[in-house]
C-alpha cells in the first residue's frame, strides 16, 4: 500500500471514530507510524520531559511557522521555520549537542533533523507526535507572555489530532 494511501485510509478512520478516545489515540499511532520515515529517532513526550529536568544542554527546535510558534511553543524552545530552514541558523550549538526537533506532528521536524544529521549533529531526536502529542498529554505550552493552552492546528484537516488545548487556525 502506498505511503499517501495508507495515510489517507488511516485519516478516513479517524473521521469516523473521532470520538472515542481510546480508537482515536490508536489511528494517530497508525497515521503517525505511516507519516515518519524513521530516519530520525523518536523520543516521546514523557522521555523528553525527563531529559528536560537531567540535563541544561539541550536544545528544542520549533520548525512550524511563525505563525504557529508565535501562538505557543515549548518553554525554551528555539524557533527554525521549516520553509526556510538553512543549518547555518545553528552554527553556535556544538556538533554533539542533544537537539530535539518538533512541529505539529513530527513530519516537518523529521525532514529537519535529516539535514541537521547530514551536517553533522551527532544526538538529534524528532519528538513523536510532535506538539499535539505533548499537549494531549497535559504538557504545559507557552508563548511570549508566559503559560498559554492555545495551539495552532496547522489546518482544519491537522487540527483533529489535537485533543485538547484551545485551537487557533489564525
Amino acid at each position: 500500500m502506498s505511503r499517501s494511501l495508507y495515510l489517507s485510509v488511516f485519516f478516513c478512520l479517524l473521521l469516523l471514530l473521532q470520538s472515542c478516545g481510546n480508537l482515536h489515540d490508536q489511528a494517530y499511532a497508525l497515521f503517525l507510524k505511516g507519516l515518519y520515515s524513521g530516519s530520525v529517532p523518536l523520543i516521546s513526550p514523557e522521555e523528553l520531559q525527563k531529559k528536560k529536568t537531567q540535563t541544561t544542554q539541550l536544545v528544542l527546535l520549533d520548525t512550524r511557522s511563525e505563525k504557529e510558534y508565535r501562538v505557543s511553543h515549548l518553554k525554551g524552545a528555539r524557533f527554525v521555520d521549516y520553509a526556510q530552514f538553512d543549518v547555518r541558523q545553528l552554527q553556535d550549538i556544538h556538533k554533539h549537542t542533544p537537539i530535539v526537533v518538533y512541529c505539529s506532528v513530527g513530519y516537518r521536524s523529521e525532514q529537519v533533523g535529516e539535514n541537521l544529521q547530514a551536517a553533522g549533529y551527532t544526538d538529534v531526536q524528532n519528538l513523536y507526535g510532535g506538539l499535539f502529542e505533548w499537549v494531549n498529554q497535559g504538557k504545559p505550552v507557552y508563548a511570549a507572555h508566559g503559560k498559554t493552552n492555545k495551539v495552532h492546528g496547522h489546518s482544519r484537516s491537522w487540527g483533529i489530532w489535537l485533543r485538547k488545548g484551545e485551537k487557533v487556525y489564525e
